[in-house]
């Protein structure tokens, strides 16, 4: 392809990337920006050009071992619930801005611990910048079939460097508080995760299933090659323990690379996220080397004999078969790999180059005296120009150095490098006795080993065994020998560095630590990193400090850094969050602590101790006092904790109260209305009793016909006042638990038939049809009298609400598991759903009328509810599907009276 076409296609692709960028920062809190999915895919910047070429190389030229890179962080995944999450606590609160941030401050704020940990982090990862973009430079050349110049302006990958310099400029330093979310970069490294992932997996399937014909064609001809059974297994003893070891190394780079440091725990928005990224990012990894071995052995097939780098099969394949579009997609996967993994670690980089090398030492003193926007201004710049050095220097080092090993070996070195950081890491989550002069002095020992066994054996050639230094040893020791230190000869290089290097370092941190004691602030910190969920809310509380301190001088160097609005403000939720009287001129540890961390995001935890101890006046405090002050204020927490507690306690007994008024006053409005319904229905039979009983006494002359009609009214009215007064009574008895059920076993289908037949003139009356469907052997436990009550207002009301002509009432048995259901179906007008529940309650009216008591008590479906509640059993109303109501109740088939 010509290179300058596709240098075009790569400053399209840029632009797309700048495009996101600057939408997702405009976005700010959008559910597209700032979720757990965008957030787990942001991890997978620990996938660079290493795992898209490096992992196909060592594939096909030593076989298993690239699987144990990646083994690690999924076996070390589902510890992130507590590990990753405690680590994002203790930064969120401390508001921490990068790994040397989260080392220093605690052991203490130390400045020079902070600084050893960025020349570290410089020390592994400049070199791997560069390697990242000498696979650019060399995919460029291989996609264009263009050869690498000599001279600086001709070589391509220059111009991606300070694109990606201006980028990570832009993008990387939008807030002067270096602990703010940077969410377009964020959302940029999860686009170019899918998009790496998509073109791998596009080229995967392509070798496996277009250029052979599936896996087993892989299988069966790369069997005939040298040496493939041999590639094929992770070997002995020798081999296992190397994989161990890789394993290892792996799990600890997921948590201290600078760019995982800043991804999963700088730029987590909100702690939950972890719970997808446990699941997603390792299934991520899975996918991504699922077709490595294909590609890899695709590769040594086809160019079997042929002096061809095997990291670059995925291009060479398509491009063997001519495939442009495909060698395209592939080549932009890659450069997507590569510059997530240099925007991220410069971003990372350069703040701590700023927070804890140029700030803190040789610039502090100098913003002080510089206003507030001048002071963000040069924090800005500095960071900005941070980046972009950063870079610029990795360009420098791929351009001019002989940088001749593949990307697989370079990048295991910057982990052993890295790793020299987890004792003292990981002991600042788990040990309390873990201290400054311990951390420092593993770092320091771990680096030396790990130069010694690795780095200086590299950079003089590691396959020179002319060297003295490498083939006798230091002075000719044996035993100094760097790559079989102490003899130890079965191990390969980077397993042999990781293991001595990372010994040496635990031993040195635990004996002196063990052997010195920490100051007060070091186990200060200690007890906060370690108990951080007891802390987590009132954090300032735990802060061990004494001596002389004004609040009117610590916010004057608040407003220096911060300005006037933010000042106010935090002092205003300061004088809130601890009850502090805003005219207070004394101020206390938590105000110190408070002050600190405001700003550590903007200048370092190391810097920031030392501006506000500058205004200050610090006591020392022995070690016993600390201990002293801090079981005082785990007590008041403690005891914090019991008030909040007794007070949701009682706010939980407060509601109840409420509720139970509410439900009284319910009652109490219930019963007034039950008394005016239930006097207004006596009313009316004893009104029509007396009409009819003075029209007979004050006329003696009514014809004899009228006269029996009269009484007829006078018994008839009388009958429906007694039954009326014995539902009160019945629904009366049932309420108060008077009532008695008197269980017994029937045969439900006799006992509905039984209830029908006093019915049957009134069914004839309006030409109804009833059927009754069910087994007649089905046995059920109730009290008779009181189920055929039931029925006989179920099948009554059914009755009223019939249409004049063909009538329709069924009657149906279900025989379920435990317990039978009996419906009763009409084909009437049916009940409106909004009154499904409300049929049942006392004296009940529809509002719409199409299902209400015009005749009768108004109690028969209370008293209903009731009888079925009272046999343990279920009522309730539905419409039929084809028109019509439907009441449903179920009774059990067995239980105890």
């Amino acid at each position: 392809m010509n290179s300058i076409v596709l240098l075009v296609i790569l400053a399209l692709y840029l632009g797309i990337l700048f495009g996101i960028a600057h939408w997702a920062e405009k976005k700010g809190n959008s559910k597209w920006t700032n979720n757990a999915y965008v957030y787990s895919l942001s991890l997978a910047v620990y996938c660079t050009a290493w795992t898209y070429y490096g992992s196909i190389g060592v594939a096909a030229n030593s076989g298993l071992s690239y699987l144990a890179v990646y083994i690690g962080p999924i076996i070390i995944a589902p510890a992130w619930i507590i590990i990753l999450k405690k680590i994002i606590r203790i930064s969120r609160v401390n508001k921490i801005s990068s790994i040397a941030d989260f080392i220093s401050l605690r052991y203490g704020n130390s400045r020079f611990l902070g600084a050893v940990v960025t020349i570290v982090c410089l020390f592994g990862i400049l070199p791997y910048i560069a390697l990242q973009l000498k696979s650019i430079s060399e995919t460029f050349h291989l996609v264009t079939n263009t050869k690498s110049s000599s001279y600086v302006f001709d070589d391509s990958t220059t111009y991606v460097a300070f694109a990606l310099a201006i980028f990570s400029s832009i993008y990387g330093t939008r807030y002067v508080d270096a602990s703010e979310k940077r969410k377009g970069i964020v959302t940029a490294v999860a686009l170019e995760s899918i998009l790496k992932l998509v073109f791998f997996i596009v080229v995967g399937v392509y070798v496996t299933f277009f250029v052979f014909d599936g896996f087993d064609d892989i299988y069966a001809k790369a069997s005939l090659l040298d040496n493939f059974k041999q590639k094929n297994t992770i070997g002995g003893l020798a081999q296992g323990i190397n994989w161990f070891f890789l394993c290892f190394l792996s799990m600890f780079a997921i948590f201290l690379l600078p760019r995982q440091f800043q991804v999963s725990v700088i730029e987590n928005n909100r702690e939950n996220h972890v719970n997808t990224a446990i699941w997603l990012f390792p299934l991520y990894l899975l996918l991504f080397n699922f077709f490595v071995y294909p590609i890899a052995w695709g590769g040594n097939i086809l160019f079997d004999g042929q002096t061809v780098n095997a990291d670059t099969y995925s291009l060479l394949i398509p491009q063997f078969f001519n495939n442009k579009t495909l060698t395209v997609l592939v080549f932009l996967g890659g450069f997507s790999a590569a510059i997530s993994m240099i925007v991220v670690s410069s971003i990372g980089l350069s703040t701590m180059v700023s927070n804890n090398l140029i700030i803190p030492y040789g610039l502090l003193g100098r913003l002080k005296h510089n206003e507030q926007s001048t002071i963000n201004k040069k924090i800005v710049n500095i960071r900005k120009i941070g980046i972009f050095c950063l870079i610029i220097t990795a360009y420098f080092i791929y351009r001019f150095f002989a940088l001749d090993y593949s990307l697989f070996s370079i990048g295991l070195i910057a982990f052993v490098i890295i790793a020299q950081l987890g004792p003292a890491f990981f002991g600042a989550l788990f040990w309390r006795r873990g201290s400054k002069k311990g951390a420092l002095s593993a770092i320091i020992v771990g680096f030396i080993i790990c130069l010694y066994t690795l780095v200086i054996p590299y950079a003089v050639g590691i396959t020179d065994l002319n060297t003295s230094f490498i083939s006798d040893g230091l002075f000719g020791i044996k035993l100094l020998k760097p790559l079989q230190l102490f003899g130890l000869d079965y191990l390969e290089p980077v397993q042999h560095a990781f293991f001595w290097s990372l010994l040496f370092n635990l031993m040195t941190y635990i004996a002196v630590s063990v052997s010195f004691k920490g100051n007060y602030r070091e186990r200060n910190y200690a007890e906060m990193f370690l108990d951080i969920n007891k802390y987590i809310t009132m954090h300032e509380n735990a802060f061990v400090w004494k001596g002389t301190a004004y609040r009117l001088d610590i916010e004057k160097v608040l407003l220096k850094f911060l300005g006037e609005d933010r000042t106010k403000r935090a002092m205003n939720i300061f004088n809130l969050k601890y009850n502090v009287d805003k005219d207070e001129k004394l101020a206390d540890a938590r105000l110190i602590k408070f002050s600190e961390n405001l700003l550590t995001g903007h200048i370092g935890t190391a810097s920031a101790k030392i501006l506000i101890s500058s205004v200050v006046k610090e006591e020392k405090i022995s070690l016993p006092e600390v201990l002293k002050i801090l079981e005082e204020s785990k007590e008041n927490i403690i005891i914090n904790k019991k008030l909040t507690e007794t007070s949701n306690e009682l706010k939980e007994i407060s509601a109840k109260l409420h509720d139970a008024n509410v439900s009284l006053m319910r009652k109490d409005k219930q019963k007034d209305e039950f008394l005016d319904t239930v006097t207004h229905e006596l009313r009316t039979p004893i009104t029509a009793i007396r009409a009819s009983s003075e029209i007979l006494y004050d006329d003696d002359e009514i014809p004899e016909e009228l006269r029996k009609q009269f009484l007829q009214n006078i018994i008839s009215e009388s009958d429906r006042l007694n039954r009326l007064i014995d539902k009160i009574l019945d629904l009366e008895k049932f309420e108060t638990g008077k009532q008695k059920v008197y269980l017994a076993t029937h045969s439900i289908v006799e006992t509905i038939e039984n209830a029908i037949e006093p019915l049957q003139q009134l069914v004839n009356n309006k030409s109804i049809h009833v059927h009754v469907e069910g087994n007649s052997n089905l046995k059920v436990d109730y009290d008779e009298d009181r189920i055929v009550q039931v029925i006989t207002n179920l099948i009554s009301n059914a009755i009223k609400f019939c249409p004049e002509q063909e009538g329709l009432i069924t009657v149906a048995v279900y025989d379920k598991f435990d317990y039978v259901q009996v419906e009763v179906r009409d084909n009437g007008k049916g009940i409106a759903p909004s009154d499904f529940d409300t049929i049942f309650d006392k004296f009940y009216q529809s509002t719409n009328q199409n299902f209400k008591k015009p005749i009768g008590s108004g109690l028969g479906l209370a008293i209903c509810k009731q009888i079925i509640e009272h046999h343990k059993g279920k009522i309730w109303a539905t419409n039929n599907a084809t028109g019509g109501a439907c009441l449903h109740f179920t009774l059990p088939k067995k239980q105890q009276e």
